[in-house]
């Protein structure tokens, strides 16, 4: 039985939608004080559908969608790319979709909580009659989207169909989020030994889990070692560099379930109501920097010779995006990104 909340949502939802047809679901929650799932599923049996399915059976379906717009939002940072998706490899608790240069993302099923099927209305353009967009998204157990992808191809592949097929209006469950509390740094007297003695970047996250450490808390306790403070504009600054020389870089954005990474030269970077945007012809990087509070350059020991990263953090201390130099396994890191980062460093020696 629909009850009266839902009623009021869906109400907000089309009055939304008939003022601004395209505002993303997400303001839209925003504006009623719910969460983005919470908005979604209020809709269900209408154009929502709940895919009963694991996270490992939604995410072999990734592949068999066709040309999608692929969707992945940290709180500041929304990295959309176009493209298909590669085959699926990976484990149980963790999804591979590999293709460096294309859709290349990391899928931590763990944080998977409901995955649904939407259908919006599309309105009409001088080149385009009214129609309906599909979508596949996936929500944390706090209703906050995980990743989204969106159908691009007309008429749309059947896969699309055969979850539709599958759809039901079983209603998620979701709690609410708390936020993170700050808590004075803590002591860990063998990191900086045990960082030194890392051979490839994966190990940070086995280093950080031993020594209970936020990745921010890491980055402050090694400063001067192996990271270094820059100041939150040192962002705009890089991006801007890196376009100019055409310099290939890795762009991570990760939400709660999910890491997309868009590898490749930059275009320009525009800033657009406060917002820093990135248009390129297969992907947009859209970044809220101005409520960026601390920005951090990271230095990790590999085999070959180590690599560095610039680490951008809100104010709750949650990643916003990361920045490496496009690198090939067995290579050692890009002379021209670590140029570009000595001249950060000379920038802010001077201011």
């Amino acid at each position: 039985m629909i009850t009266s909340q839902q009623i009021a949502i869906i109400e907000a939802f089309d009055a939304a939608r008939a003022a601004q047809p395209r505002l993303p679901a997400i303001e839209i929650a925003e504006r009623l004080s719910i969460s983005e799932g919470e908005l979604q599923a209020a809709r269900l049996g209408r154009d929502v559908w709940t895919l009963p399915l694991s996270p490992s059976d939604i995410a072999a379906y990734l592949p068999q969608l066709g040309r999608v717009k692929a969707l992945t939002r940290s709180r500041l940072a929304v990295l959309e790319q176009t493209g298909d998706y590669p085959e699926l490899s990976g484990g149980p608790q963790t999804g591979l979709l590999l293709d460096p240069g294309g859709l290349d993302l990391r899928l931590l099923y763990t944080s998977w909580h409901w995955a649904c099927l939407i259908r919006d209305s599309m309105p009409a353009t001088s080149t385009q009659e009214a129609q309906w967009r599909w979508s596949l998204q996936i929500f944390n157990q706090h209703g906050c989207a995980v990743h989204k992808c969106f159908a691009l191809e007309n008429p749309l592949p059947r896969p699309w169909g055969a979850l539709a097929a599958l759809g039901t209006r079983d209603t998620p469950a979701f709690t609410q989020s708390m936020p993170r509390l700050k808590r004075p740094l803590p002591e860990a007297p063998t990191l900086a030994s045990e960082w030194g003695a890392m051979r490839d970047v994966h190990q940070f996250f086995a280093l950080l889990q031993r020594h209970h450490l936020e990745r921010i808390e890491a980055n402050q306790l090694m400063e001067g070692r192996y990271t270094r403070s820059l100041p939150v504009q040192a962002l705009e600054t890089a991006l801007q560099n890196a376009s100019q020389r055409e310099l290939p870089l890795m762009l991570f954005v990760a939400s709660p379930g999910c890491v997309q990474i868009r590898t490749g030269t930059l275009p320009a970077p525009q800033r657009a109501r406060s917002w820093l945007n990135l248009f390129g012809e297969q992907f947009t990087l859209h970044l809220d920097d101005t409520a960026i509070d601390q920005v951090w350059q990271v230095s990790k020991p590999n085999r070959d010779g180590g690599v560095t990263s610039i680490e951008a953090f809100d104010a709750e201390g949650s990643l916003v995006l990361q920045l490496y130099a496009e690198r090939q396994e067995g290579r050692v890191e890009r002379r021209e990104w670590r140029q570009l980062l000595d001249e950060l460093g000379s920038q802010e020696a001077v201011a």
